[in-house]
């Protein structure tokens, strides 16, 4: 199996935080964002990550070399703006094992869920997995719409209400034929150009500790809650 993180947006909502720092190498307890997901990927018996960068590529070279913990770091440098589809694309390129699953992570969320778990729940003749995240107030998100069955039909989007729900969580977990329903422009939104069009997608439920520190709010509750992500 494969591992891709995606670490190369503008992070423009954390302002000055992520001037000079990419979010997954923003510090969380004692240990940045990227440790505590290549903790989860090596339990997942990965030794290989590949890691989407643009923005501040050079900086992460820098910190994190090639490779980490005995996992080797693989990096897929974006010349240009891809957008979240787009640098799937690109990485899907550098994984050693093209023919085999790859998991990819957004580079900014922390997670309990076991991956391990995540796995044994892909179907073989499916496209993949979402990671459904429970959150006790979806109104900053946009909510999954799926079936009995877990698999996904639609993405709600935001609706302001302020109500328990399940949302993107940032854990990808695709089959390699997911590459059939990319287009061939090379900057393209997975949420908007390619999840309408994939016909088997489940969603994996999971009420597990979760957040996206993606905003200045939630990064200080991560900060100040750290211990709820160490398993």
């Amino acid at each position: 199996m494969n591992a891709i993180i995606l670490c190369g947006g503008l992070s423009t909502r954390l302002g000055e935080i992520t001037k000079e720092i990419p979010k997954v190498l923003l510090k969380i307890g004692d240990k940045t964002v990227f440790e505590w997901q290549i903790e989860k990927i090596k339990k997942m018996g990965i030794d290989k990550v590949v890691l989407a960068a643009g923005h501040l590529a050079e900086v992460l070279k820098k910190e994190i070399g090639d490779e980490y913990n005995a996992v080797k770091v693989i990096y897929a440098i974006e010349d240009k703006k891809l957008g979240t589809g787009g640098a799937i694309k690109n990485a899907l390129n550098y994984v050693p094992e093209k023919d085999k699953a790859s998991i990819i992570l957004n580079g900014d969320i922390l997670t309990t869920v076991d991956f391990n778990d995540l796995k044994k729940h892909l179907k073989k003749n499916s496209d993949g997995i979402i990671l459904g995240a429970k959150v006790e107030d979806a109104s900053n998100y946009g909510t999954l719409n799926y079936d009995k069955n877990y698999l996904l039909k639609s993405f709600k989007e935001k609706e302001g209400i302020n109500k328990i729900g399940f949302i993107n969580g940032g854990v990808y977990l695709f089959n390699p034929e997911i590459k059939k329903y990319f287009p061939n422009e090379e900057n393209f939104s997975l949420e908007y150009d390619v999840f309408p069009k994939i016909k088997k997608l489940f969603v994996y439920e999971s009420d597990k500790n979760w957040i996206d520190i993606g905003v200045p709010k939630r990064l200080e509750w991560a900060k100040e809650n750290y211990q709820k992500f160490n398993e």
